[in-house]
């Protein structure tokens, strides 16, 4: 068997779960992977590549995709997304906010699964270890909790993801 299959993952699942779950249905000898991992809070779209499509990996990742994220004044979690600890506090703004939109670059944040010196930055930053070493790219799924983190900060108020969904265009 060869193809994508597009999943709309729940929230409290992992990506990997997933794959795990379609190869499991498929049997032994399927190779089975993803184009983009979600986060466990995250729900939305993921690709599961099926057989030869695992091939194509790195072009489906390419794909353009849109998110929506809803975010939370007045609080910022240690990993920027609901699954943290309330680590700051402050004040819920009054009045109409402008945020920006369209096409962003931003640093991934420590909590995601960008791979710094060949391990998963979320397997650093909860063991302790500094996260260096990320550059500068152009803004995906990953980098929707930095990015509440750093708007947040500039509005004065504290702003943690609390619901993220990806979706296709």
């Amino acid at each position: 068997m060869n193809g994508v299959l597009l999943y709309d993952k729940p929230a409290g699942i992992t990506s990997h779960d997933v794959v795990a779950r379609v190869r499991r249905e498929l049997g032994r000898g399927v190779k089975v992977g993803h184009a983009g991992t979600l986060d466990p809070f995250a729900t939305g779209l993921l690709l599961v590549l099926v057989g030869r499509a695992t091939r194509v990996q790195r072009y489906v990742m390419e794909l353009r995709k849109t998110y929506l994220a809803v975010a939370r004044f007045g609080f910022v979690s240690s990993t920027l997304d609901p699954e943290g600890e309330i680590v700051t506090t402050g004040v819920v703004p009054s009045g109409d906010l402008v945020l920006p939109t369209g096409e962003l670059s931003q640093r991934p944040p420590a909590y995601s699964a960008v791979k710094v010196g060949g391990r998963r930055a979320y397997a650093l930053a909860r063991a302790g270890e500094p996260v260096a070493g990320q550059s500068d790219r152009a803004a995906d799924g990953s980098e929707n909790r930095r990015f509440a983190r750093e708007e947040g900060s500039a509005l004065g108020p504290r702003l943690t993801n609390s619901q993220f969904t990806r979706n296709c265009e």
